[in-house]
């Protein structure tokens, strides 16, 4: 019986096989709530511009200078949360390494207690954290102690690289919905498209998460309409002002 094995039969699912599978769907909802953002945070913006000028020119200048400033910001930010992610991880791997070479039968107890927790006889734990251990004892501790896959450190590049698109992605809809249409038409067409989009973005972090859909739209939508209803009237006032 393999130690990772979740049930009996040979197909099975993996405790990194679920790993991996818990990683996309975090990627994924990273993605939906970064679009997310981006929406909510540029449409609040160009509405709130839409409501002070009709001139397109200023309009569209201010919407992308939200959309690269919300970008870069989310990207940054992403970059040095997931840098501090890693830098934790490898300190811990370095500790599991000294801890092995220093306490290597203190390092297989605990190991064997571990795989004991997750289900298995004490005598069929032992034998497979010596078995493990034989094989890489790292790698064992990293994964069943730790649940780190010393292969797959978390790469802030890739974070920020994601969040950056995903923002921008989010962003594009408002931005264009603004600058497209009419004057007359800016603001009900962005409303709209944005309501519609903030809906679907619920519904799908609500079905990442497991989460009531109908609570997690209304939550969404609610934020959105909020959000350019303020900046909509605050720029109608300071353009009549």
């Amino acid at each position: 019986m393999a130690p990772y094995a979740v049930g009996h039969d040979s197909g099975a699912v993996t405790d990194e096989q679920s790993a991996e599978i818990s990683t996309r769907l975090n990627w994924l909802r990273a993605g939906v709530l970064g679009a997310n953002d981006g929406i909510i945070s540029t449409a609040g913006l160009v509405v709130g511009v839409a409501g002070a000028t009709t001139a397109r020119a200023s309009i569209l200048a201010a919407g992308v200078a939200g959309l690269l400033a919300g970008s870069l910001s989310m990207a940054a930010g992403e970059y040095v949360s997931v840098s501090s992610q890693r830098d934790s991880e490898r300190a811990a791997l370095e500790t599991e390494r000294r801890e092995l070479a220093e306490e290597p039968e203190a390092e297989l107890d605990e190991l064997t207690g571990l795989l004991v927790a997750r289900g298995l006889s004490r005598q069929l734990a032992r034998e497979a954290a010596e078995q493990l251990t034989a094989r890489d004892a790292l790698r064992a501790h990293a994964r069943v102690e730790l649940g780190i896959n010393p292969d797959e450190l978390a790469n802030p590049w890739h974070a920020a690289l994601a969040s950056l698109i995903a923002f921008t992605v989010g962003a594009l809809l408002p931005l264009l919905a603004i600058v497209l249409p009419g004057p007359s038409a800016r603001v009900p067409v962005t409303v709209a498209s944005v309501l519609a989009a903030l809906t679907l973005c619920g519904l799908v972090s609500a079905r990442l998460g497991g989460a009531p859909a109908s609570r997690a739209v209304l939550r969404n939508v609610a934020g959105g309409a909020l959000a350019m209803t303020v900046t909509y009237a605050v720029g109608t006032w300071l353009g009549t002002g």
